[in-house]
């Protein structure tokens, strides 16, 4: 007899990825496929949305054709905020712009900041325009292709669109819809119609629902081997606020660090929260509000030191930082090797490795990174606090975790415990979790995934004198940093 299961999916930048879960949490099967982006000169990264969900089709039917299970729900999520305009008939009028690794928009973010005052923005809709922001790119589509001023359009994120071509319901969830300043109305939780009507006065606003919310059914003739008609999906929302859900932390007052190509943050109040620095946005439940930051740097930056030592296995270089001692015998890093977004939000940031003497290893350098990436966790939680949010514990997920290093480097530099779970495979086992839960399949993720260690902070080396030169080093380089920037 055919167990029930439900199917999260993620579009990811670099790949897609698929896991089937049985209605007790355990993990059935999961299926990758890799994709690539397009980059330009001009600072736009995009990519074709027909993608996200071709490789739904692929990955779901290869789940399901190797699996004896009746598939009860659907959970999506993906990259985001992201801006892929269609016509009429959900075709594409161009590729979709990125979230804020897409930096075509700069003039747009000037014009639009002028329009309305960085102040006000901030004030009124939690977040000041950055590259961050969808509204500033709905104003560059609408600048560049004219056609959008002529007939009408749609708006899609990965997960919208997704569950458009499942159910044929055009909706977006309040969390994807927080991160389109100005269009969002974080007072209201819906869009504001007269700035909508300004920005991209064609298109048609999608339908808000909250992340956890059935958006519709599967429909009858989708011809995915598995998928039967009138399977709930749910609205789904942005991968990180997904992967927040796989691990469970969305009550106020915790932190969720997302360890990956990047580190990604989100800190959760029953409060509307801002900084000028900071993304403040709407959370994936009622009655939560988010304030979000990520660093622009991270796994990609330990990639880079593995590549660059010509270490094949990162095992090795981890073992090599654990011989080190807390500080990294004088060495410090500031890890803005491609810019940094929060707190400093200066994409012509460059890294910095301070105090080096001929005694340091490659083991020194390892853990210096990994130092410095936690110094940085650090300074977006201190702002987040100045800001009024309250952490008191972190929960992580990532591809970082696989070694107990970096997030007990982490936990000792904050200062706070932090807790792993038995899974943290990512955004798609948080769309499971999400859907398993609507539909009462499950009540608690801590039964889905249970926590597995506990980080707590060690006294054996204070941290606070090289947080502050850390805080220093920054503003007494950045000159320099913008000098280098100019030239290379």
């Amino acid at each position: 007899m055919s167990q029930e299961a439900v199917l999260g999916f993620d579009v990811g930048t670099s790949s897609s990825k698929a896991v089937l879960v049985a209605s007790d949490g355990t993990v059935l099967a999961s299926e990758t496929c890799e994709h690539a982006v397009s980059r330009t000169p001009d600072g736009s990264v995009s990519m074709d949305a027909h993608i996200w969900f071709e490789e739904f089709a692929s990955l779901a039917a290869k789940l399901l054709g190797s699996a004896d299970v009746h598939l009860a729900g659907i959970g999506v999520s993906g990259m985001g905020p992201c801006v892929a305009l269609t016509d009429s008939s959900d075709v594409p009028v161009a590729q979709a712009a990125l979230y804020g690794v897409d930096a075509r928009a700069r003039t747009e973010i000037e014009e639009l900041t002028q329009r309305f005052g960085a102040d006000s923005l901030l004030e009124a809709r939690d977040s000041c325009l950055t590259t961050q922001a969808a509204g500033p790119k709905f104003a560059w589509f609408y600048r560049h292709f004219p056609q959008l001023r002529e007939r009408e359009s749609r708006f899609y994120m990965p997960a919208s669109y997704v569950v458009k071509q499942l159910t044929g319901e055009y909706v977006l969830d309040r969390q994807s819809a927080s991160q389109c300043t100005p269009l969002y109305d974080p007072q209201t939780r819906e869009w504001d119609k007269a700035v909508w009507a300004e920005i991209a006065p064609n298109t048609l606003p999608p339908q808000l629902l909250w992340s956890n919310e059935i958006a519709g059914h599967t429909r009858a003739d989708l011809g995915i081997p598995g998928i039967d008609a009138g399977v709930p999906v749910i609205a789904g929302t942005i991968d990180a606020w997904a992967e927040q859900e796989s691990v469970g932390a969305i009550n106020a007052d915790e932190l969720f660090l997302m360890y990956g190509t990047t580190l990604f943050l989100v800190g959760n109040a029953d409060h509307r929260v801002r900084h000028a620095s900071m993304w403040g946005t709407t959370g994936t439940r009622p009655g939560i509000y988010n304030m979000a930051g990520g660093l622009a740097t991270s796994g990609s930056l330990t990639d880079w030191m593995r590549q660059l030592t010509g270490e094949s296995d990162y095992s090795v270089l981890t073992q090599e930082a654990e011989d080190i001692p807390a500080g990294s015998e004088g060495l410090l890093v500031l890890p803005y090797f491609e810019g940094e977004r929060t707190p400093i939000q200066d994409p012509d940031a460059r890294g910095v490795i301070a105090g080096l003497r001929l005694h340091h290893t490659r083991g020194h350098l390892y853990r210096a990174v990994l130092e410095g990436t936690a110094l940085a966790v650090r300074h977006n939680i201190e702002v987040m606090e100045q800001s009024g949010l309250n952490i008191s514990h972190i929960a992580c997920a990532g591809g970082g975790l696989t070694a107990d290093l970096w997030p007990q480097i982490v936990t000792d530099v904050t200062g706070r415990v932090q807790t792993r779970r038995k899974y943290h495979i990512g955004a798609s086992l948080g769309d499971a979790f999400m859907v398993a839960q609507t539909i009462g399949m499950a009540e608690s993720i801590d039964e889905w995934n249970p926590v597995s260690k506990e980080f707590v902070p060690s006294a054996d080396f204070d941290y606070d004198a090289l947080y502050e030169d850390y805080k220093a080093l920054y503003p007494s380089t950045s000159g320099i940093m913008h000098n280098l920037a100019a030239r290379g």
